[in-house]
Order: C-alpha cells, then structure tokens, then sequence
C-alpha cells in the first residue's frame, strides 16, 4: 500500500489460530477465546466489532461441529486483523474443519435450523468456502468490518 507521497505505508496485521475439539464445548471456549482476543486487540467486549465478530465465530464454530464434524478431528479457528480503508479495521474470521464434502449453502430458515449463515452474511462485508491442502478440509471465512476505536 502507497500513501500519497508515494511511501510504502505498512499494513498492521494481528493473528490468533487456536485448535478446538469438535463438541459444542470447543464451540463454546471459541467464542469465549475470541472475544477476549478481539478485546485485547483494542476492542472492548461491549463493542459493535467484537459482538459482531464473536457471533460470526460461534455461528461458524456451531456450524462445523454440526455439519462438519470428522471423528477424531479437530476444528481451527483463525483470526486476521488487517488496517482497513478510512474508518474501518478488517478481521478475516476463518472456521476450518474437515468435513469436505459438505460446503455451506445460505438457505431459507426452518424448524430445524438455518438461520446461522443468514447472520454470517448479515454480519459480514463478505463471506465463502474453499478447500485446502488438496481437498482434505475446507475452510469457511467471513470478513467482518471493525470500526476503528
């Protein structure tokens, strides 16, 4: 990135990757762990950034012990803050769990569920699924916009 001087202006980039057992107990400590990372980053627990990106996470976490869960593996969690345009800081939420066959579709709610990527995609700029390492997991990420404190 070039500032209008022409100077290579340096992009701050913050990660956190944690490995989390596929129960909803490794769901839940994911979204525990999350908020206090996105807290310790500079965005207080009550704000609209960490709220929003915590709900990301536990949807995706819920979503691949749910829907992705491969006996007797885990699911990764990975943060990436990256400095935004103008007022605005991005984090890169990204849920990867091993269940390659089963790639997540936006649906219409229902008794049983459904509701989980409705608020992803709500929540985030953008969101999408690839698969990695030769197709043995998948990751689901969302980008989610974090005002800047």
């Amino acid at each position: 990135m070039q500032g209008d001087t022409g100077v290579q202006v340096p992009v701050t980039v913050r990660t956190f990757t944690q490995l989390f057992s596929c129960t909803p107990r490794g769901a839940r400590l994911a979204r525990r762990l999350v908020a206090n990372r996105i807290d310790v980053w500079g965005y207080a627990y009550d704000s609209e950034a960490n709220e929003s990106v915590t709900l990301v996470v536990a949807e995706l976490a819920a979503n691949a012990v749910r829907h992705g869960r491969v006996r007797g593996r885990d699911f990764r969690v990975r943060l990436v803050l990256r400095d935004g345009e103008a007022a605005a800081d991005v984090v890169r939420v990204e849920v990867a769990d091993g269940r390659t066959e089963r790639r997540p579709v936006l649906q219409e709610p229902s008794d049983e569920g459904g509701r989980g990527l409705l608020i992803v995609a709500a929540l985030a700029e953008r969101w999408g699924t690839d698969l990695c390492l030769g197709g043995t997991y998948k990751v689901v990420w969302a980008e989610v916009r974090a005002p800047r404190r």
